[in-house]
């Protein structure tokens, strides 16, 4: 179709152009909300760290993965103490442990 096309860039040089960012970068923040304004590079790498600080286990944790098979009521109980109820049911194994096996 004459008159259709509008640039005369091969697509070679398309792709060429896209790998070198324009001076600036990509994004123009407008200065009006804050929270649109990209991050410093040092924010960036705060955040990575702190992301990556969160993840897994903690340090020096000897816990083991495994399945138990609860009753659904007890299980639902357990579940609706909140946050850690894994942990308060490894406590209170270790507490019944303690009164009537060794260790």
């Amino acid at each position: 179709m004459p008159g259709s096309k509008t640039n005369t860039m091969t697509r070679k040089q398309i792709l060429d152009a896209m790998k070198i960012p324009p001076p600036g970068g990509y994004y123009v923040w407008d200065g009006v909300d804050e929270d649109d304004r990209p991050l410093s590079a040092e924010e960036l790498q705060a955040g990575i760290e702190a992301y990556a600080k969160k993840q897994g286990r903690p340090a020096g944790s000897n816990k083991v993965s495994t399945t138990i098979r609860f009753d659904a009521d007890v299980l639902a109980a357990l579940k609706s103490t909140g946050k850690g109820w894994q942990t308060r049911v490894n406590d209170a194994m270790r507490e019944w442990l303690k009164n009537h096996a060794e260790i």
